[in-house]
Protein backbone atom coordinates (compact mmCIF):
# COMPACT_ATOMS: atom_id res chain seq x y z
CA UNK A 1 0.00 0.00 0.00
CA UNK A 2 1.05 3.53 -1.03
CA UNK A 3 -0.05 6.39 0.50
CA UNK A 4 0.20 10.47 -1.51
CA UNK A 5 -0.57 12.77 1.41
CA UNK A 6 -1.31 15.46 -1.55
CA UNK A 7 -3.98 13.54 -3.11
CA UNK A 8 -4.74 10.89 -0.36
CA UNK A 9 -4.64 8.27 -2.94
CA UNK A 10 -4.08 5.08 -1.38
CA UNK A 11 -2.92 2.35 -4.61
CA UNK A 12 -3.25 -1.25 -3.55
CA UNK A 13 -0.77 -4.40 -5.21
CA UNK A 14 0.53 -3.69 -8.29
CA UNK A 15 0.83 -0.34 -10.52
CA UNK A 16 2.36 0.65 -13.85
CA UNK A 17 5.02 3.03 -12.30
CA UNK A 18 4.73 5.30 -15.72
CA UNK A 19 0.88 6.48 -15.04
CA UNK A 20 -1.16 8.48 -12.88
CA UNK A 21 1.54 10.25 -11.68
CA UNK A 22 0.66 13.75 -12.65
CA UNK A 23 -0.20 14.79 -8.82
CA UNK A 24 3.57 14.11 -8.39
CA UNK A 25 5.33 15.88 -10.89
CA UNK A 26 7.38 19.31 -10.39
CA UNK A 27 7.78 21.73 -13.55
CA UNK A 28 10.84 23.46 -14.05
CA UNK A 29 10.26 27.22 -14.53
CA UNK A 30 13.84 28.53 -14.68
CA UNK A 31 17.61 26.83 -14.53
CA UNK A 32 20.82 28.08 -13.72
CA UNK A 33 24.60 27.24 -14.36
CA UNK A 34 26.29 27.18 -11.25
CA UNK A 35 29.28 25.07 -12.32
CA UNK A 36 30.80 23.20 -15.45
CA UNK A 37 33.13 20.49 -14.46
CA UNK A 38 35.06 17.64 -16.01
CA UNK A 39 32.35 15.05 -13.59
CA UNK A 40 29.56 17.33 -12.44
CA UNK A 41 27.88 19.99 -13.70
CA UNK A 42 25.11 22.07 -10.90
CA UNK A 43 21.97 23.78 -11.86
CA UNK A 44 20.06 25.77 -9.41
CA UNK A 45 16.84 25.39 -10.78
CA UNK A 46 13.28 27.08 -9.89
CA UNK A 47 10.60 24.26 -9.94
CA UNK A 48 6.61 24.72 -9.18
CA UNK A 49 5.50 21.96 -6.71
CA UNK A 50 2.01 19.95 -7.08
CA UNK A 51 0.92 22.18 -4.80
CA UNK A 52 1.66 24.89 -6.79
CA UNK A 53 3.60 26.66 -4.85
CA UNK A 54 7.61 27.05 -5.85
CA UNK A 55 10.71 25.83 -4.96
CA UNK A 56 14.50 25.63 -5.77
CA UNK A 57 16.76 22.75 -6.43
CA UNK A 58 20.24 22.49 -6.57
CA UNK A 59 21.02 19.65 -9.13
CA UNK A 60 24.06 17.82 -9.80
CA UNK A 61 24.22 16.32 -13.55
CA UNK A 62 26.67 13.88 -14.19
CA UNK A 63 27.37 11.10 -17.03
CA UNK A 64 26.62 8.20 -15.11
CA UNK A 65 29.14 5.44 -13.74
CA UNK A 66 29.31 1.67 -13.87
CA UNK A 67 30.58 -1.07 -11.29
CA UNK A 68 31.57 -4.23 -11.83
CA UNK A 69 31.19 -7.66 -10.30
CA UNK A 70 34.19 -10.01 -10.23
CA UNK A 71 34.67 -13.45 -9.44
CA UNK A 72 37.82 -15.16 -9.69
CA UNK A 73 38.30 -18.36 -8.19
CA UNK A 74 35.73 -18.25 -6.00
CA UNK A 75 36.60 -14.29 -4.43
CA UNK A 76 35.48 -11.17 -5.52
CA UNK A 77 37.35 -8.76 -6.51
CA UNK A 78 37.32 -5.29 -5.00
CA UNK A 79 39.74 -2.17 -4.82
CA UNK A 80 40.86 -0.53 -1.68
CA UNK A 81 41.18 3.59 -2.34
CA UNK A 82 40.90 6.97 -1.20
CA UNK A 83 38.16 8.85 -1.16
CA UNK A 84 38.74 12.47 -0.45
CA UNK A 85 34.91 13.01 -0.52
CA UNK A 86 34.74 10.84 2.41
CA UNK A 87 38.54 11.22 3.67
CA UNK A 88 38.54 7.66 4.17
CA UNK A 89 39.80 4.68 2.58
CA UNK A 90 36.71 2.52 0.78
CA UNK A 91 36.05 -1.22 -0.46
CA UNK A 92 34.57 -0.79 -3.55
CA UNK A 93 33.56 -2.80 -6.90
CA UNK A 94 35.75 -2.25 -9.47
CA UNK A 95 33.96 1.13 -11.11
CA UNK A 96 34.47 3.91 -13.17
CA UNK A 97 32.20 7.29 -15.00
CA UNK A 98 30.86 6.45 -18.24
CA UNK A 99 33.34 8.61 -20.88
CA UNK A 100 31.09 10.91 -23.43
CA UNK A 101 31.41 8.94 -26.44
CA UNK A 102 31.76 5.54 -24.44
CA UNK A 103 28.83 2.86 -23.59
CA UNK A 104 28.49 1.47 -20.24
CA UNK A 105 29.40 -2.26 -21.58
CA UNK A 106 32.39 -0.61 -22.74
CA UNK A 107 33.09 1.20 -19.95
CA UNK A 108 32.72 -2.06 -17.37
CA UNK A 109 35.31 -4.17 -19.64
CA UNK A 110 37.93 -1.00 -19.65
CA UNK A 111 37.75 -0.19 -15.63
CA UNK A 112 37.70 -3.86 -14.73
CA UNK A 113 41.20 -4.24 -17.04
CA UNK A 114 42.94 -0.91 -15.54
CA UNK A 115 41.78 -1.63 -12.13
CA UNK A 116 41.98 -5.16 -11.37
CA UNK A 117 43.91 -6.90 -14.38
CA UNK A 118 40.98 -8.84 -14.97
CA UNK A 119 39.71 -9.58 -18.42
CA UNK A 120 36.26 -10.89 -19.03
CA UNK A 121 35.23 -12.34 -22.11
CA UNK A 122 31.67 -11.03 -21.64
CA UNK A 123 29.88 -8.74 -19.32
CA UNK A 124 25.79 -8.79 -18.16
CA UNK A 125 24.16 -6.06 -17.16
CA UNK A 126 22.73 -6.85 -13.56
CA UNK A 127 20.78 -3.52 -13.05
CA UNK A 128 21.06 0.19 -13.02
CA UNK A 129 20.23 2.59 -9.92
CA UNK A 130 20.40 6.13 -8.99
CA UNK A 131 22.94 6.89 -6.31
CA UNK A 132 21.30 10.03 -4.92
CA UNK A 133 18.01 11.25 -6.32
CA UNK A 134 17.61 13.21 -3.88
CA UNK A 135 20.22 15.89 -5.74
CA UNK A 136 21.80 14.00 -8.84
CA UNK A 137 20.66 12.45 -11.91
CA UNK A 138 23.65 9.86 -11.47
CA UNK A 139 22.93 6.45 -12.28
CA UNK A 140 25.53 3.05 -11.75
CA UNK A 141 24.76 0.20 -14.21
CA UNK A 142 26.17 -3.24 -12.23
CA UNK A 143 27.68 -5.51 -14.53
CA UNK A 144 28.86 -8.88 -14.01
CA UNK A 145 32.36 -10.03 -15.66
CA UNK A 146 31.73 -13.99 -16.82
CA UNK A 147 34.36 -15.89 -18.39
CA UNK A 148 37.66 -14.39 -16.45
CA UNK A 149 40.80 -14.13 -17.17
CA UNK A 150 44.11 -12.36 -15.18
CA UNK A 151 45.95 -10.05 -16.73
CA UNK A 152 47.74 -7.38 -15.36
CA UNK A 153 46.48 -4.08 -14.09
CA UNK A 154 46.80 -0.94 -16.04
CA UNK A 155 46.01 2.18 -14.02
CA UNK A 156 45.55 5.50 -14.96
CA UNK A 157 48.64 8.04 -13.33
CA UNK A 158 45.75 9.56 -10.77
CA UNK A 159 44.62 6.50 -9.87
CA UNK A 160 46.21 4.83 -6.65
CA UNK A 161 44.14 1.39 -5.78
CA UNK A 162 45.12 -1.98 -3.80
CA UNK A 163 43.20 -4.92 -5.13
CA UNK A 164 41.60 -6.95 -2.36
CA UNK A 165 39.75 -10.03 -2.78
CA UNK A 166 37.20 -11.79 -0.05
CA UNK A 167 36.00 -15.43 -0.74
CA UNK A 168 32.58 -15.33 -1.88
CA UNK A 169 31.75 -17.61 1.52
CA UNK A 170 32.68 -14.80 3.05
CA UNK A 171 30.92 -11.75 1.86
CA UNK A 172 27.58 -12.08 4.24
CA UNK A 173 30.17 -11.65 7.62
CA UNK A 174 31.85 -9.10 5.70
CA UNK A 175 28.69 -6.73 4.98
CA UNK A 176 26.97 -7.25 8.84
CA UNK A 177 30.64 -5.80 10.03
CA UNK A 178 30.55 -2.98 7.74
CA UNK A 179 33.43 -3.96 5.88
CA UNK A 180 31.35 -2.00 2.99
CA UNK A 181 30.46 1.29 2.77
CA UNK A 182 30.28 2.63 -0.60
CA UNK A 183 26.26 1.74 -2.06
CA UNK A 184 27.36 0.28 -5.27
CA UNK A 185 29.74 -2.28 -3.70
CA UNK A 186 26.92 -2.94 -1.09
CA UNK A 187 24.10 -3.65 -4.00
CA UNK A 188 27.04 -6.09 -5.85
CA UNK A 189 27.68 -7.90 -2.91
CA UNK A 190 23.94 -8.42 -2.34
CA UNK A 191 23.26 -9.24 -5.69
CA UNK A 192 26.27 -12.12 -5.38
CA UNK A 193 24.96 -13.47 -1.99
CA UNK A 194 21.52 -14.07 -3.25
CA UNK A 195 23.00 -15.58 -6.39
CA UNK A 196 26.00 -17.67 -5.55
Amino acid sequence: MILYPITDKIIMGEYDLNKNNEHLLEKTVRSISIYKGNIIDVNLLDVVLPNGNEAKREVVYHQGAVGIIAIYNDEMYFVKQYRISTEDILIEVPAGKIEPNDSAEKTARKELKEETGLVAESVSKIYEFYVSPGFSNEIIHLYEAKNITLDEQDLDLDEFVDIIKVPVNELQQKLRENYFKDAKTIAAVQYVISHY
